[in-house]
């Protein structure tokens, strides 16, 4: 997979943007959290650098090295910093602080290190800190087939359903929770409508 995400971010072209994801950057707007933020799978660094023009103190990870190469052309053109890493979570050093918010967008990670990387985020999250999640649903696969310029995942054990977010984030107080048909267009990569999973959780004070 990181040869995959590595080829898929060394093009000129941002392959999902520049722009935030709009769920998230609505978010960030309506919860107005404060803070350390952690970005997981961030890619590119779109929500990264929207995130840091924000006021929030931004922490983001990837296996891709031309994922952190991109994300601090971003974050350098926008005049604002980040600290990325490459590498797996449990390995990294921003594992030694404590965040205020985790945003988990499209971060579709494969069933063997999905409940160890949501716990470790779990003990990370602060007392009263946000997730703000958006990835595709099992659903998506479907639609998929039928129109791959949406993206996605083509595994169904890497796509959401709303009772796995219940059973994975189970400690949160449920703010929101939906499957939605939404219209993607972000990058060349994330273009039509898509079925994905909305959720807002907080940890308990």
């Amino acid at each position: 997979m990181k040869e995959f995400w590595n080829e898929r971010y060394s093009n000129q072209d941002y392959a999902y943007g520049t722009e935030p994801n709009i769920f998230f950057k609505e978010s960030l707007k309506n919860y107005n959290p404060k803070g350390k933020l952690l970005l997981p799978a961030e890619g590119e660094g779109r929500n990264a650098v929207y995130a840091a023009k924000t006021g929030l103190e931004v922490y983001a990870f990837d296996i891709s090295e031309e994922g952190k190469r991109k994300a601090l052309e971003l974050a350098k053109r926008e005049q604002v910093t980040l600290h990325y890493e490459v590498g797996n979570f449990p390995e990294l050093q921003l594992t030694h602080n404590k965040y205020d918010a985790i945003g988990l967008i499209f971060a579709h990670f494969p069933p063997e290190i999905k409940k160890p990387y949501y716990n470790k985020m779990m003990e990370l999250l602060n007392p009263g800190g946000w997730v703000i999640l958006e990835g595709f649903s099992k659903e998506n696969l479907e639609l998929k087939k039928a129109n791959p310029q949406i993206g996605g995942p083509g595994l169904l054990e890497l796509l959401f359903s709303l009772e796995e977010i219940k059973t994975d984030f189970s400690e949160l107080e449920i703010l929101k929770l939906e499957k939605v048909m939404v219209e993607l267009q972000e990058g060349k990569h994330h273009v039509g409508m898509a079925s994905t999973i909305r959720f807002i959780g907080r940890k308990p004070l």
